[in-house]
């Protein structure tokens, strides 16, 4: 069963990587890349800012950044004890993939997957009882984590790990945040809406 849905992944990202257009290789290398995405998180805590006291906001914020750093340490670890090549350096796959970018670690799992999807889960927890569109935040880690695949440094099985891990990741630390932080803080009041 395994070697079956290593096949698929396989399978699965040379179709997708195979589909890119040469016309938007360079839509996609500027999606791919974090500091891209730099307003929206400038965004991300303008909004706090907005929809909380400075003091919530700033624990919001913080607790953000603690988990970035969480599941940044998180994927690393795992990165090395998994080993697995990425499919710009698989031998097996030159020739066969369009690469756009070369990067020498290991895939699994996707870092780009598991932060985006990991800081836009816990802002929507933090915000969706007062702003009910911040929904659509989540175009943001699907266009992201497809991006990997496009220029050919992940494979599909890599992006829904990270993304499964940063999902998982972004409510434990929404829990710890209303268990620990707001309640024993004092931030946390009726009305407040966390």
């Amino acid at each position: 069963m395994w070697d079956r849905l290593l096949e698929w992944d396989r399978n699965t990202f040379i179709f997708l990587n195979s589909l890119g257009i040469e016309e938007y290789d360079a839509f996609w290398a500027y999606v791919t890349h974090t500091s891209s995405w730099i307003p929206l998180f400038a965004l991300f805590a303008l909004l706090f800012l907005l929809k909380y006291s400075r003091k919530e906001a700033l624990a919001r914020i913080l607790t953000t950044l603690l988990l970035f750093g969480c599941v940044m340490a998180l994927m690393y670890v795992t990165k090395e004890f998994v080993a697995r090549l990425r499919p710009n350096n698989a031998h097996e796959l030159k020739g066969i993939i369009r690469v756009l970018l070369r990067p020498e670690d290991y895939s699994f799992f996707s870092g780009h997957a598991a932060n985006s999807f990991a800081i836009t889960t816990l802002v929507v927890l933090f915000l969706r009882k007062k702003l009910p569109w911040v929904f659509l935040f989540f175009i943001w880690p699907f266009l992201f984590s497809l991006s990997r695949i496009y220029v050919g440094v992940h494979y599909p099985l890599d992006l829904i790990a990270g993304a499964m891990v940063g999902i998982f990741m972004a409510v434990v630390f929404y829990q710890g945040f209303r268990k620990f932080i707001e309640r024993g803080s004092g931030l946390s009041r009726p009305g407040s809406g966390a």
